[in-house]
């Protein structure tokens, strides 16, 4: 049985940041948490806040989760984890993601062609500015190095970064939610964020995790709610998955839909964005299935998530990635550490 870590996901910004995110942070530090993550959506960046946060805190492991492919060229993505890098003393994590078709081709103005062959590419050329063995060059279909294409002067040059990195072996974790990303993930990256994961189905992953190199890590985000009603702790947690497998995605493809039905709730999963399509959020909620919502998450009175966070620590996740005030940091920091 390993003993789970824990991290503080404070996710991205809603209309203003939030003013209590450093405080957060230093006090998970105090704690004993190993890390803390920021995200962005089509707000604020991801990286920006976790400088902000490195600044103010001084152990802690600051991840990304995610930085989005589209946001940024993977020579900018690893310039911006090398310098957050060293400022932090060795403390980046750089978790990636590919985001969905709505984002990339709605904000970014990209195309969404080969996810997975993008991510794949993207991986190997921050691997290659991180190593500084010698000048990158990439004959990747979507990240040329040097750039010869439509509009070129000709005259690129393969360069590698005048800034020495602290560590070239900075961990590259990649939020995958398909069955061919998590398999690529497993054998390109050091550690894999899932959406969804349940600790009593294990099987859905555990053929594509088969190249997992060793120490890798596998860091789920888990919705905590600690009340002596179940009903009223399951609630968030359901709510949160009515609105991700209902409208988080177009009609003809929603990647968390798709991953609930291979969790084993097809039926509901199609109920759930049936109804939330027709404008009927309220009964899209309805609709999740209280085990789902159950062995996706900690939820229900203090002894009960007690015994559940043993069969988390009987799985192969690695740490918990959590939310919440500080009173419940705190009272799950004495649950699980």
């Amino acid at each position: 049985m390993a003993k789970l870590s824990l991290g503080l996901q404070l996710g991205y910004w809603g209309a203003m940041p939030n003013p209590n995110h450093v405080a957060m942070a230093q006090e998970v530090e105090r704690l004993g948490f190993d890390s803390v993550w920021t995200a962005e959506s089509w707000g604020n960046d991801c990286f920006t806040p976790l400088a902000w946060i490195g600044a103010n805190t001084s152990t802690i492991r600051l991840g990304t989760s995610v930085a989005q492919l589209s946001a940024r060229t993977p020579t900018a993505c690893a310039m911006a984890a090398l310098s957050l890098d060293h400022l932090s003393g060795g403390r980046m994590i750089l978790g990636l993601g590919v985001s969905g078709p709505q984002v990339v081709e709605g904000w970014y103005g990209q195309p969404y062609s080969k996810p997975v062959t993008r991510t794949r590419d993207y991986v190997a050329i921050i691997r290659k500015v991180l190593a500084r063995e010698e000048p990158v060059t990439s004959d990747s279909e979507f990240y040329p190095l040097p750039y010869n294409g439509p509009g070129s002067w000709g005259m690129g040059k393969p360069l590698k970064p005048i800034t020495h990195p602290l560590r070239a072996d900075v961990p590259i974790f990649i939020g995958a939610e398909g069955p061919k990303n998590v398999t690529q993930t497993a054998q390109i990256a050091d550690g894999w964020l899932p959406l969804y994961y349940s600790p009593y189905r294990q099987e859905v992953y555990a053929d594509q995790l088969v190249d997992a190199k060793p120490g890798f890590e596998i860091a789920p985000i888990v919705l905590v709610n600690i009340n002596d009603d179940l009903e009223q702790a399951l609630y968030p947690v359901k709510a949160m998955l009515g609105f991700y497998i209902g409208g988080m995605g177009a009609a003809k493809r929603n990647f968390h839909k798709e991953l609930m039905a291979r969790m084993g709730f097809p039926d509901e999963a199609e109920a759930i964005q049936q109804l939330f399509l027709e404008g009927k959020r309220d009964e899209a909620i309805a609709a999740v299935p209280d085990q789902f919502a159950d062995e996706i998450s900690l939820s229900g009175p203090r002894d009960r998530i007690r015994e559940k966070v043993k069969d988390w620590e009987d799985s192969p996740v690695t740490s918990l990635l959590v939310s919440g005030e500080i009173p419940m940091l705190r009272e799950l920091a004495e649950l699980v550490l």
